[in-house]
């Protein structure tokens, strides 16, 4: 940091919205990619990705249970991969922007995402996130205390349902990546570029798919490559989940709605051991993403290194976060998440 870098202000209740306002402006210095960095990085995911692949396509031949152990911990770095594709959708990882394009729908082959159709839906979300007025795509649904309360008993049961572990870290991201990306739902009469890249990943997949059938068969072919896309489903659902979805996070209707205060209020810092870390390329410094979106994946450490109240804001370590899959419901009353069960409590009294 140099000598002459604005001094940072405090974060508190009273001068939050200024603050955002101004760690903006501060976070932009850290905007500009390396792009040595970038390829160095893109390198250590890739390659690795594809090499537990080979392994596990040769070990299959002598246990299939070793080949599927070896796709399930390649589901990180899958993870990583998707992290760098997510960068390239922000235009943070490369100053070239068709660069970042090309690069970010080849990856999406990998990921089974539709690179175009994820970029757009989750633009929506970082111009949304934390407005009740404007939910529905890109996000995790959310209903607020009063809307679960105006449900009828299947309308209630059907989003205890949605929102019970099982259906949102299992059942949902298998779903969402195998399933619904097969389409460019949500952008169906969006236009052409939507079609475009869901069918053209469609195609390079099952001609992929289709040759690794062909030289190892369908067995292999379910053994390793779809465990490997489920893990790293399930572990990126959790991590966009836990980035919102806390008891102190931050909804408003749209006429108090802004955006930085939005991004630095609504966004948690998820705080993981350094292999995770390592494997989700930092994405859980996320009210820092969200402040400042155009800030590739590696020098969020910086921002935290040289900002010690964004290295204090919002700390959610694993352990904490494992008490937030019980948070369902938005009170507008008192400002916080609840449980069904103090949801219910709630109603009570």
């Amino acid at each position: 940091m140099t000598q002459d870098t604005p001094a940072v202000p405090a974060l508190t209740p009273t001068s939050v919205d200024r603050s955002a306002q101004d760690w903006v402006r501060i976070l932009a210095q850290y905007r500009d990619p390396h792009h040595g960095r970038s390829f160095l990085e893109l390198g250590l995911s890739v390659v690795p990705l594809f090499a537990l692949w080979v392994l596990a396509f040769w070990v299959f031949q002598y246990s299939v249970l070793a080949a599927f152990a070896v796709s399930l911990v390649n589901g990180g770095f899958l993870v990583r991969t998707f992290v760098i594709q997510h960068d390239c959708g922000h235009g943070s990882y490369f100053r070239n922007r068709h660069l970042s394009d090309w690069i970010g729908r080849a990856l999406g082959v990998l990921t089974f995402t539709p690179y175009d159709v994820w970029r757009r839906a989750h633009a929506v979300h970082h111009a949304s996130a934390g407005n009740l007025d404007k939910r529905g795509m890109g996000d995790v649904t959310t209903l607020t205390l009063a809307e679960y309360q105006a449900r009828g008993y299947w309308g209630q049961l059907m989003y205890r349902l949605y929102r019970s572990p099982f259906t949102l870290f299992v059942l949902g991201p298998t779903y969402l990546f195998l399933i619904q990306n097969r389409l460019p739902i949500g952008l169906m009469r969006a236009g052409a570029q939507f079609w475009v890249s869901a069918l053209g990943t469609n195609a390079v997949m099952v001609a992929i798919l289709g040759l690794l059938v062909w030289l190892f068969g369908p067995l292999a072919v379910v053994v390793i490559v779809l465990p490997t896309t489920i893990v790293a489903a399930s572990a990126g659902v959790w991590l966009f989940y836990i980035q919102h979805q806390f008891e102190d996070t931050l909804w408003d209707r749209d006429q108090d709605w802004q955006l930085h205060h939005a991004a630095l209020e609504g966004s948690s810092h998820y705080v993981l051991p350094a292999p995770l870390r390592w494997l989700s390329a930092n994405i859980g410094i996320h009210h820092v993403h969200h402040l400042y979106s155009r800030i590739p994946f590696y020098r969020l450490t910086e921002v935290l290194r040289d900002h010690a109240a964004l290295a204090e804001a919002q700390r959610m370590t694993l352990r904490e976060s494992l008490a937030n899959a019980r948070l369902h419901l938005w009170d507008e009353q008192s400002r916080r998440l609840l449980s069904f069960a103090e949801a219910r409590r709630l109603i009570a009294a």
